[in-house]
């Protein structure tokens, strides 16, 4: 195989990310209902902040505060508090991606090092990382919150890449490894910037913008399994 080092993103790369389900989950400790009319309301706060963190405009502090200020006014609890309950929450319904304990499998009786590079939050990998015992799998797991730069930054994946050279006894060479991901705002352009090669996880069969060109492109990770074992 050509890579000897394969980094993935987090959400919806490895592991299921369903903000509704976990928001439903977590505000029922209120007694709300969270509808789908209350997602879309909180979705169009939420996503202008995430790509505000990306293009870092904004701290990780202040994406998880911001996006529950409303509810925060509402129910009279703290956004601190409220964005603390949705990452229990998230943890407490998270589940791998189909394929993905298949693929890391793999990797690992071959050999293949593998990292998590992601733009999620610290509360929230640690637990998911532990609850599904893919911990063992997964060194280093780059957290941007913790880093103070968030993907596409080229200085996150520079992180990573030190971070890759302490578990070895050189640097890994860039051509040996393998950026896999689901957003390519983030993770596509920020590997590509990087010198890395990337794969797109691309679920939904999405065209891609002309500016942004992966270098493979999967639609599961049961494809990229196949993909590599050829």
């Amino acid at each position: 195989m050509k890579y000897k080092w394969i980094l993935f993103d987090a959400d919806e790369t490895i592991f299921h990310f369903d903000n509704f389900a976990g928001l439903k989950n977590m505000f029922s400790r209120y007694e709300v209902n969270f509808s789908q009319s209350d997602f879309d309301e909180y979705q169009s706060v939420n996503k202008p902040l995430w790509v505000e963190y990306q293009n870092g405009q904004i701290t990780a502090e202040q994406l998880q505060t911001r996006r529950f200020k409303q509810w925060s006014e509402k129910l009279g609890v703290s956004a601190k508090e409220l964005n603390s309950q949705f990452l229990d929450s998230m943890a407490e319904i998270c589940q791998p991606l189909p394929g993905a304990l298949e693929l890391v499998t793999y990797l690992h009786q071959n050999n293949i090092k593998m990292g998590i590079i992601t733009n999620g939050f610290a509360q929230l990998q640690t637990i998911r990382l532990e609850r599904t015992g893919f911990k063992l799998y997964f060194s280093p797991v780059v957290i941007s919150e913790l880093v103070g730069v968030a993907k596409p930054h080229t200085l996150i994946f520079q992180h990573a890449l030190e971070q890759m050279t302490n578990k070895g006894t050189e640097v890994p060479d860039k051509n040996q490894v393998l950026m896999v991901g689901d957003t390519l705002e983030s993770d596509i352009l920020g590997g590509n910037n990087f010198g890395f090669d990337t794969c797109w996880l691309n679920h939904h069969n999405k065209a891609h913008p002309t500016e942004i060109t992966p270098t493979y492109q999967v639609s599961t990770l049961h494809d990229l399994l196949t993909w590599l074992k050829a």
